[in-house]
This record gives C-alpha cells, sequence and structure tokens, in this order.
C-alpha cells in the first residue's frame, strides 16, 4: 500500500529508532470510528516488534464506549508523540515544534485468553516502566485487553531548524 507520507525526507526507516520512538513515547492515541463518528482515546500502550512485525496492547476497563465501539469496528488507527519541544523563527511561519512520532493501522481484537493477557499487560508494564511484572489470574480478570495487530506503520521526525 503506498505511503501518503509528504514530507518523505522526514520519514524514519530503521526499525531500532522506530523502536526509540515506541520506547520513549509512553501515551498512545487509539483512533477508532463509532457510527459515523471518529473516537479517539489516549492510552498507555506496550508492545512487540518481531522481524518488523508491530503488535500494540493495550488495556482498559472491561465495559464502555471503546469496547463498544470495537466490537462494532475493529479497524484502529494510532499516533504516538515524543521529543517534543517548540521552536520559535523570525517570523510566524518558522515558529514550530520538534518530534518523532509512529503512526499506524490495523486490526483490534479484545483478549480473552487469561494466559494472553497476563502476557500483554507484561509487556505493557515493561514498555512503561522498564520493570519486569507477574500477573495472576484473579488481577486480569478485572481489565480488558486490547491487541492491535498493526497492518502498515511510519514514523517521522522534525529536527530543530539550523
Amino acid at each position: 500500500m503506498p505511503n501518503g507520507m509528504t514530507r518523505r525526507e522526514r520519514e524514519i526507516t530503521d526499525i531500532n529508532e522506530i523502536t526509540k520512538i515506541l520506547d520513549t513515547a509512553k501515551v498512545l492515541h487509539l483512533g477508532l470510528v463509532d457510527g459515523d463518528e471518529p473516537y479517539v482515546v489516549p492510552m498507555n500502550y506496550g508492545y512487540v516488534m518481531e522481524n518488523g512485525k508491530l503488535t500494540v496492547y493495550l488495556h482498559g476497563a472491561r465495559r464502555g464506549r471503546k469496547i463498544d465501539v470495537i466490537q462494532a469496528n475493529p479497524k484502529v488507527f494510532f499516533e504516538a508523540e515524543c521529543d517534543i519541544q517548540p521552536f520559535e523563527g523570525d517570523i510566524a511561519c518558522r515558529y514550530g515544534i520538534t518530534y518523532s512520532s509512529i503512526m499506524g493501522k490495523g486490526i483490534a481484537t479484545i483478549v480473552e485468553d487469561v494466559e494472553e493477557k497476563k502476557k500483554a499487560l507484561s509487556i505493557l508494564m515493561k514498555t512503561q516502566t522498564d520493570k519486569d511484572f507477574e500477573f495472576e489470574d484473579k488481577m486480569v480478570a478485572f481489565v480488558s485487553v486490547i491487541r492491535i495487530d498493526v497492518s502498515q506503520y511510519t514514523a517521522k521526525y522534525r529536527p530543530m531548524p539550523k
């Protein structure tokens, strides 16, 4: 599928740089479509990158709008950013902000398998805290876990102007 990125010179293709963004950005903005309306939710996340294939894990309440929307339409879009720093210019059009970001789309699945939920929550906590956690069956019963099987993603940066 063609990449719609306008500023190709800012594209990040190095997998190490992409995982650096995923390790640094702590909040992912999850885009859903609720009927005919967009719905975006900021969420903590965890991820696994294996052979260039990205899988994202989210968690939240067992019930609510997000779960209802995913069950009705599992197609999702996400975005996360880091390294945000505003800069000034000598004229209005030269003001801006530096950033590194990743965007992607995929299919969301509500994870029901207890072992997969425990693994996903451990991955999420490792991404968020860089610490290892284990979860008991009764702990995972109180949360929903969402897995996004990412079909396409792009990463981009905007450096500080010289």
